[in-house]
């Protein structure tokens, strides 16, 4: 393929996202590298299907038309995403999403007149098998966010979003609840600290007077996930002598803040 074909091709994904940013100076343009990889990274997902980039079924947050609002809150409290997937009594099938939006004007109104199944809106069924790049265009079509996946024998197999695809081109894009924070380390109080998982292994052995038996790992997130074994949850504990390293924040592919409390 051409240079000409590749920009051509990177025009046309900027014109279909076609994200409501404001003006930038130009001091925070993209730079011929920046760009160069932008368009290497469309290219790359030119030959990619859903199926490659989904988030597996086992992986996903979801509700239940049977809960009430406080245990749906006690949900949104937990996993911190803007849409659910919303299954039937049964498990069997998934009836809607919900937009935690849509909750808002409903705060505080009693359990007993609540019924999600007023909240929910229509639910997007796509093939494992569907191109990434066609998919993308059918939630700029359909002003989508999130679709649910599925096998060639109708089982639901998985949960594409917009921003899964995004991620593929420009890096990670953080779900509307997530707030970024640029402190590597935030104190809560004496023995209380919030990290991120990004943080050089080094910096955290220095501040926490502590060493990381683990030479593979380069961040206290890659540490942790040696340690585990396996991409740990919400919750997930691991005690280091005199330490206790919570993880306060994580998705389907990272962790992303931990919690370290010092005993």
């Amino acid at each position: 393929m051409s240079e000409d074909s590749s920009q051509s091709l990177f025009s046309k994904l900027k014109n279909l996202v076609n994200l409501n940013s404001e003006p930038k100076l130009d001091s925070d343009q993209p730079n011929d590298e920046q760009i160069q990889e932008l368009i290497e990274n469309v290219l790359k997902i030119k030959g990619t299907v859903v199926k490659e980039i989904m988030i597996p079924e086992i992986n996903i947050s979801s509700l239940n038309e049977t809960q009430n609002l406080q245990e749906i809150i006690s949900v949104l409290n937990e996993t911190r995403h803007s849409r659910y997937p919303v299954y039937d009594e049964n498990n069997a099938k998934v009836i809607g999403i919900l937009h935690v939006k849509d909750l808002i004007e409903i705060i505080g109104s009693s359990n007993d007149s609540f019924n999600i199944n007023e909240l929910i809106r229509e639910v997007k069924i796509v093939p494992e098998t569907k191109s990434v790049t066609s998919m993308l265009e059918d939630f700029k079509k359909d002003r989508a966010h999130l679709a649910m996946v599925i096998d060639e024998y109708g089982m639901l197999v998985g949960l594409i979003t917009i921003e899964d695809i995004l991620e593929e081109i420009v890096g990670e894009i953080e779900d509307e609840f997530y707030e970024e924070k640029n402190d590597e380390i935030i104190k809560i109080n004496e023995n209380e600290f919030i990290v991120s998982a990004t943080i050089e292994k080094e910096k955290f052995e220095e501040f926490f007077n502590v060493v990381l038996d683990c030479p593979e790992a380069e961040s206290l997130g890659g540490f942790m996930l040696k340690e585990i074994g396996f991409m740990p949850k919400i919750g997930e504990c691991l005690t280091l002598e005199r330490l206790e390293l919570v993880v306060t924040s994580a998705d389907q592919r990272k962790i992303k803040k931990i919690t370290v409390r010092v005993n």
